[in-house]
């Protein structure tokens, strides 16, 4: 029995997303080639906001944040889901596998309140763009990154403390690729019923709140592009903010289809097709959405390039 909690499992063993193994080396590439892509487009994105003192403003500063928030909650479960791939036997120690849902839970929670601060403050430059300096001052974006990693701090600390108080017996089978909430609650051998609440209630906070706040910006922010006389100024509104509804609707929509509905086998089978989009295709897609697309971005990197080629 591992000390300081009652479980009397030392290790899990991890379904995967298939069990068929005619599949295993094709889905080993695929995941390798966009968790490739995810870290060197958020890395790349990094780099050049921080580089480039044109790119410090509160946009760019929210993206860094978002950014880095990727490149670190890919690396928390990607790794271990390519090895096994290639692996006969997927096992992860009880300590390690209540550490990954703890960066798990924090990492998603961080990356729905800053896409929900990046919401903000594409709200502030479109419907009051006089006040966007004193709105969304250095001091004021500061506070909101501060709120966001505290959300996530206190979303992982209640979803994994509630998850050492339970008791794991005989069953040690996880009918997904990572550690995560609900295939855990499925193996345990003692009532779930204050976990299950916890999940409920602070799942459903921060998906709800971060993607009504958003929605709500956005209905504002549309209001405001009709108004625009413009068709060109108002075809390039509605091109940058339909690619943070696609992000966002991505992102919380297969979160809210995970969590907030009742588990069963089938769904968690569901479940986990629905998951590979918030942890593996959102990553991924953001510094495509938010960057690569933009005109600013573009001048960094030519002329990051240009210093380094010279």
């Amino acid at each position: 029995m591992p000390p300081g909690n009652a479980s009397l499992v030392t290790e899990f063993i991890l379904v995967g997303l298939t069990d068929l193994p005619y599949l295993q080396l094709p889905l080993f590439c695929l995941f390798l080639l966009m968790y490739v892509v995810t870290v060197l487009g958020n890395l790349c994105l990094v780099t050049l906001i921080r580089l480039n003192s044109h790119l410090h403003t509160p946009m760019y500063f929210f993206l860094f944040n978002l950014s880095f928030i990727d490149l670190c909650y890919s690396s928390v479960f990607t790794p271990k889901m390519l090895i096994n791939f290639t692996s006969k036997k997927n096992i992860i120690s009880y300590m390690g596998c209540m550490t990954q849902l703890y960066f798990f839970c924090f990492f998603v929670v961080s990356e729905a309140y800053v896409l929900t601060s990046m919401a903000y403050d594409r709200y502030v430059a479109i419907c009051n763009p006089l006040l966007y300096n004193v709105a969304m001052s250095p001091n004021v974006c500061s506070l909101l990154m501060l709120g966001s990693y505290l959300m996530a701090f206190s979303g992982a600390m209640a979803h994994t403390g509630c998850m050492l108080r339970l008791t794991f017996c005989d069953a040690n089978t996880i009918n997904h690729y990572l550690c995560d909430i609900l295939p855990l609650l499925q193996l345990s051998c003692t009532s779930t019923y204050v976990n299950e609440l916890v999940v409920f209630i602070v799942v459903g906070i921060n998906i709800i709140v971060p993607s009504v706040t958003v929605f709500v910006s956005y209905g504002f922010i549309l209001s405001s592009i009709l108004r625009i006389s413009s068709t060109e100024g108002r075809s390039k509104a509605f091109s940058a903010c339909s690619s943070h509804i696609i992000a966002v609707s991505l992102f919380f929509g297969s979160g809210a289809f995970m969590y907030l509905k009742p588990s069963s086998t089938k769904s968690m089978d569901e479940g986990k097709i629905s998951s590979v989009f918030y942890t593996n295709v959102v990553p991924m897609m953001n510094p495509l959405i938010y960057s690569l697309r933009n005109k600013d971005v573009k001048i960094a990197l030519q002329k990051t390039l240009s210093r380094r080629t010279f």
